[in-house]
Formats: structure tokens, C-alpha cells, sequence
């Protein structure tokens, strides 16, 4: 029997003790309820607990077992949700006083499937409004903080999520990812984040001007748990004409070891200034990690005007969602949100269309770039967690950072490719730093079989912040 406290047992062995009656779910929710009872107000990751009806759904569970029914592959974990993924019946705020009354009418794609895998969703976790930038703070519940150090922010806009798993508020838990959001936050706090193929996992409702960048897909302590949740929610549903009919196919070939592969190695992808000591601790993971492949080589995809056509997309986004908002609308959201809203709405339908051409050039860039490299690394985030109540850090290494530019993530939400943050290490003040590992899209298993082989020789989910 595992010696562990139950909050901090992996979800593929919590699976595994519930089916082979080790430990009952209720046993496992009441753990990871008294977890979040003790810490979630020092770090306010969940905005919604489902105490009450986890503990119902988890007698029921442990009932199944008993009786011998057929169990799913999450039958009695316990899994948060993103606060803009629907669950039929509840409030889904996605952050804003403006949808604090909106009662889902439906269960998003992925929620169906958690319930279908027998999974218990235990709560909802914080998101910045609308999800629209790098850090967790909104006008409806306030700052998520970083479990590693509560001044710090946890990222975004994933960040409850992030925040949750780091803290051992839960083993699981289900983010979405427009420009970073889901590895971000991985990074800042040290989990594991995937950012699946574009369409792997359905996403419904649409986003209304970002649906073409947005990806879910999960947050986790380790690899394996990774790829347990992703394997469960991912798939074609019908509300989302994106979606892929067979994302699967072809994946489970390619998980046969790492020693074969070709890395590319891009300290500055996109010319994203890093901060010294951050560089140092990706480029030790990243000598650990030619340990395990046939060969890394230091090589940057030359993409073009990248950073002006993430202002201009995830521009055009946020001012067609709230730019004509009404004043007295406009009043009760985030500011920022609302003055970034407003400096884009004057972008012109040429500009976009531009835009549009400039990203299926950077596309044909990275599709000819992974025909001479089976995967590409990067840091995650140029720098460690900044400070509580800013929208961006005020620098990185000397430059002022931009809107998102800090973190080399979006590319891949324009190229549709699966990409994971799991721990490269920590600074000197104890901070989680993130190492970016990107494939070809439909390539999932093979980003996720490199994370494992690299997670198996240095390992980290032994390491809890000292709350």
C-alpha cells in the first residue's frame, strides 16, 4: 500500500487502487476536498467547489466497484474543470461579472467524456475574463496565486488549474490553451500541460473569433497522468464541425522509444527574449534530454513577423467579442481586457486577411522545418513567475515584453501542433522553470513519449511547494 497522503498519489494509480479496491473514491475525494478546504483560500485556484455532489457521485462510484459493474478508465478520480468549459445545470462564469448568472444549458465535449470515463468533476478552477491573458485575475474572483510563492502569479489563463494540480488540489484537471494558456501555467507552476493537436480534443461552444487558435487539453503532475486524461477527452463531437473524426490514428506506432529521434533545440524561438537563468536550467534539460535521442542540434524555425500576428489575431478576437460592448458592460469587466479590445477594433478586414496569408506562411515554415527534425524544444515561458497584479512582467532579460510575447507558445496554436510544458527545473528562489516539447500535428504520443523518457531521469512530482 502506497504510503503517500491520497492527494498526492497520481491519477493512474488512484485508478488502479479504486478498481482493485485498495481505496474507495469516496476515500480519494474526501482527501483531495480536505486539501482544497485548507489551501484554496490561501490560493484561490477554484472558484467553485462541488463538495456536496462529489461525495454523492463518489458513494455511487464506490458502490459500482463493489457490485462489479464496468468501470471507465477514471472511475472514481476526482478532476476540476476550466471556468469555461460547461457543465450541464451550473454556473460558468468564464471569469466575467457580466456571465456571473449564466447556468450552462449543456455539457461541453470534454465534460461528457469525463463523465462517460467515470471521472468526478470536483469543482471549477479560475481564469482570467474571457481567458485573454497570460496571468489569472478577474473582476468577478479575484488573483489566483502560485503555490511556490503566493506573491508570484500563477500564469493564465489556466492558471486555477495550474495552481490546483501544483498544490495537490487535485490530480487532474482540464485547461484550454489560445496562445499559451494551458503551458503557461505548467510552466509557472510546475506540472505537466498538453496542448493537443488542434481538433483533437472537441471544443464547444465556440469562441467567437478564437476558435481557430483555442485548444483543451490536460494539466497534470506527471507524464502518464498526462496521457491517461488526454486519452479520455479527446475525440470528434458533433458541435464542433473543427473536431477530428480519428484523432488516434496512427499514434500508438510511434511510442516504440526515443533513441531514433531527431531534436531541434531553439533557445529564442520567435525571438522571445529568456532570462539568463532560465536559459541555463532549459539547456541542462536539454543536455539531459540528447541522453535520450539520437541527436539535438541547436536550430530555430525562421518564422515571420510571428509576434505582429499574434497582436493582430488574438487582436481582431478580443475587440470583436467586447469592443462594442455598451459602456455600462464595458464598466464592470477587466479594464485592460476592455482597452485592449479597444485599441484593435480599428484593424481593417484587409489587415486580417493579411494576417491570415502570414500565418499559413508560418505554417508551410514549420511543416518544412519538422521534415528535418522529429521534434522541436524550447523553453516554455522566458522567465519565472513575475508578480501578483500585472497583465505582463515589466521586462524580460533587459526588453519590454509585449502582450504574450514573453512566452513561445503561440506559434503552435497557429500551426495546430501538439506541444507540452513539463518541469525543466527550478531557479534559486525556488520558482518552476518549463521545457517546451513540440511534434508534427496527429504526433501527440511521440511529444508525450519524450516528456516520459525525460520525466523517468528527472524526475519531479516528488517535489510539493511548501504551502
Amino acid at each position: 500500500m502506497d504510503a503517500r497522503p491520497l492527494w498526492q498519489i497520481p491519477a493512474t494509480q488512484l485508478a488502479a487502487m479504486i478498481r482493485s479496491r485498495d481505496v474507495s473514491p469516496v476515500e480519494v475525494v474526501e482527501a483531495v476536498l480536505g486539501r482544497i478546504n485548507q489551501f484554496n483560500h490561501v490560493l484561490n485556484a477554484y472558484v467553485d467547489v462541488h463538495a456536496e455532489r462529489a461525495l454523492v457521485q463518489a458513494k455511487a462510484a464506490e458502490a459500482a466497484v463493489v457490485a462489479g459493474e464496468p468501470l471507465g478508465p477514471l472511475h472514481g478520480v476526482p478532476v476540476s474543470i476550466k471556468d469555461n468549459l460547461w457543465l450541464k445545470g451550473d454556473v460558468s462564469t468564464s471569469g466575467s461579472r457580466l456571465m456571473k448568472d449564466f447556468v450552462a444549458p449543456d455539457d461541453s465535449p470534454t465534460v461528457r467524456r469525463l463523465h462517460s470515463a467515470g471521472a468526478i468533476v470536483i469543482g471549477r478552477t479560475s481564469m482570467p475574463e474571457f481567458a485573454w491573458r497570460g496571468t489569472t485575475d478577474n473582476p468577478l474572483h479575484g488573483e489566483c496565486s502560485n503555490p511556490w510563492d503566493t506573491t508570484k502569479t500563477a500564469g493564465g489563463s489556466s492558471g486555477g488549474a495550474g495552481a490546483a494540480v501544483a498544490a495537490g488540489m487535485g490530480p487532474l484537471s482540464v485547461g484550454s490553451d489560445g496562445a499559451g494558456s494551458i503551458r503557461i501555467p505548467a510552466s509557472f507552476c510546475g506540472i505537466v500541460g498538453l496542448k493537443p493537436t488542434f481538433g483533437h480534443v472537441a471544443h464547444y461552444p465556440a469562441l467567437g473569433g478564437s476558435e481557430l487558435l483555442a485548444h483543451v487539453g490536460p494539466m497534470t503532475r506527471t507524464v502518464d497522468d498526462c496521457g491517461l486524461l488526454y486519452r479520455t477527452i479527446r475525440g470528434y463531437d458533433p458541435r464542433d464541425p473543427l473536431s477530428t473524426l480519428d484523432p488516434s490514428s496512427g499514434e500508438e506506432s510511434l511510442l516504440d522509444g526515443t533513441s531514433g529521434l531527431r531534436v531541434a533545440w531553439a533557445p529564442h524561438l520567435a525571438d522571445v527574449p529568456v532570462e539568463p537563468e532560465v536559459l541555463e536550467i532549459v539547456t541542462r534539460a536539454v543536455r539531459t534530454l540528447s541522453t535520450l535521442v539520437l541527436s539535438v542540434e541547436e536550430a530555430t524555425p525562421k518564422l515571420e513577423s510571428i509576434n505582429e500576428l499574434l497582436d493582430t489575431l488574438y487582436g481582431v478576437a478580443q475587440a470583436g467579442g467586447h469592443a462594442s460592448r455598451p459602456a455600462e458592460q464595458k464598466a464592470l469587466m477587466d479594464q485592460e481586457l476592455v482597452a485592449y479590445a479597444e485599441a484593435h477594433q480599428h484593424i481593417t478586414a484587409v489587415d486580417y486577411v493579411a494576417a491570415v496569408r502570414l500565418r499559413q506562411q508560418n505554417v508551410a515554415i514549420l511543416n518544412q522545418f519538422f521534415t528535418e527534425y522529429d521534434l522541436l524544444v524550447t523553453p516554455t515561458v522566458g522567465l519565472s513567475a513575475f508578480g501578483l497584479g500585472a497583465v505582463n512582467p515589466p521586462e524580460v532579460a533587459g526588453r519590454k515584453a509585449d502582450h504574450l510575447a514573453w512566452a513561445p507558445c503561440y506559434p503552435f496554436n497557429f500551426s495546430g501542433q501538439p506541444a507540452i510544458s513539463v518541469p525543466a527545473g527550478q531557479t534559486a528562489q525556488g520558482l518552476p522553470v518549463g521545457l517546451q516539447i513540440v511534434g508534427r500535428r496527429h504526433q501527440d504520443a511521440l511529444v508525450l513519449a519524450l516528456a516520459a523518457a525525460f520525466e523517468r531521469i528527472q524526475p519531479w512530482a516528488h517535489l510539493w511547494p511548501a504551502l
